[in-house]
């Protein structure tokens, strides 16, 4: 399922089994996992809400990385690429990730398309092999 920044799937994994898995389908395509944001932790202890099991992984190619910033130095505010892991309100496990060819249509620099289409290629065979 793909959304105008997204794409994802509904995995049959556990919530805690999707994360180490996708954290190891990046790894295999060249990506470290850079933060962990526990959003349903995050809004349970700062407002008292109780929401579904819901990560947002930060995960970064350093390789891509270091061209994008050397050709546009304050692409660094579109970076990392999201991955988000939920619980959905039917209860099944959701893996979405920020679609790079759709947030970094923001820079108008030439090289970074061809940038961009190949973070998503080794994001998308991430997600293929979840």
């Amino acid at each position: 399922m793909s959304g105008k920044y997204t794409f994802g799937k509904t995995v049959a994994l556990g919530f805690d089994q999707a994360i180490e898995r996708v954290t190891q389908a990046l790894a295999a395509e060249g990506f470290g996992v850079l933060t962990e944001i526990d959003v349903a932790a995050t809004l349970k202890k700062k407002l008292g809400k109780d929401m579904p099991p819901y990560k947002i992984l930060g995960a970064c190619n350093p390789q891509f990385a270091h061209q994008a910033i050397e050709f546009e130095p304050q692409i660094g505010a579109l970076l990392p690429c999201n991955v988000v892991v939920r619980v959905d309100a039917a209860g099944k496990t959701r893996v979405e990730i920020m679609d790079p060819q759709a947030v970094l249509q923001l820079v108008d620099r030439p090289e970074i398309p061809a940038i961009a289409a190949q973070v998503r290629e080794r994001l998308v065979r991430a997600l293929g092999s979840l």
